[in-house]
């Protein structure tokens, strides 16, 4: 049996299809959820048990929290050169000389600021009942794992979540370099307190001297949904990745891109109904 997937809206800021992200920002009050009260995060919560409690069709409803990663060194040479040019010409190349963005660039000091404004925005919603993800996945990229240690780094009154490295969560890959990954060997020793998923390979093997099409990223954002519906019981779910996946993964759901900043974190909920 497949599952088929629908955001469920009127949620946060951001489920508005005419939503500017410049306008919201990469890190809103809240996150973006409209409930300013109190005990908006306790209501939150109860309307989610809810909606899985009464739903009569199979389906199960789940609270991602999508997180972008900092600003990384290949963000930087992109924004000297133009995303024309970039795209082009630079964004082959493993650096300009004075950048080094390829293979698989780290963040800037401002990245590790923007995760920082994470860290300190869930930091904020805590004392207010913010239930933190009870499930954590990144990105196998180091400015993706970086920013995901940062922005829950104590956090969690006990210990944290295990946090799963899931190949699918990558960004967009093919011909920029920047966007391919480090051995599994170099991940576990820059990272040695994250999980690999199962069958993850030493070598990145997806990455070519061709561009993915964007059909295949909607393809791989359909496979992350399908696991972590399939095998995680859990509802508050973070994934910190890129605007690629992020994107691929709204689009799966039925909603349009959205251009998240750097740092960034978009909550969605998504409902999962059985396709027979």
């Amino acid at each position: 049996m497949s599952l088929g997937y629908q955001a469920v809206p009127s949620f946060f800021s951001q489920d508005d299809p005419f939503a500017q992200p410049t306008v919201i920002g990469a890190l809103p009050p809240r996150f973006g959820l409209l409930d300013d009260s109190p005990d908006r995060w306790s209501t939150f919560k109860q309307k989610i048990s809810q909606l899985n409690a009464n739903a009569n069709d199979g389906a199960v409803y789940k609270v991602f929290y999508l997180g972008r990663h900092g600003q990384g060194f290949h963000n930087v040479a992109e924004a000297r050169y133009g995303t024309k040019l970039w795209n082009e010409y630079w964004a082959a190349l493993n650096g300009d000389g004075e950048l080094v963005w390829g293979p698989d660039p780290l963040l800037t000091d401002v990245g590790e600021e923007q995760a920082k404004e994470a860290h300190a925005a869930w930091a904020a919603e805590i004392p207010s009942g913010a239930l933190l993800p009870e499930k954590l996945y990144t990105s196998p990229m180091t400015r993706a794992m970086h920013t995901n240690d940062i922005t829950f780094e104590g956090l969690y009154a006990g210990s944290r979540p295990t946090v799963t490295i899931v190949e699918n969560c990558r960004e967009h890959y093919g011909k920029h370099t920047c966007d391919k990954r480090q051995t599994r060997t170099r991940i576990h020793a820059d990272f040695p307190q994250l999980i690999f998923e199962e069958g993850f390979a030493e070598e990145d093997e997806l990455w070519t001297p061709v561009r993915e099409t964007e059909a295949h990223i909607d393809e791989r954002a359909r496979k992350v949904l399908d696991r972590v519906f399939d095998q995680d019981p859990e509802t508050f779910i973070s994934i910190t990745a890129h605007g690629g996946i992020v994107n691929g993964i709204l689009r799966v759901i039925g909603r349009n891109d959205y251009a998240l900043p750097t740092g960034g974190v978009l909550p969605v909920v998504i409902k999962a109904i059985p396709v027979t």
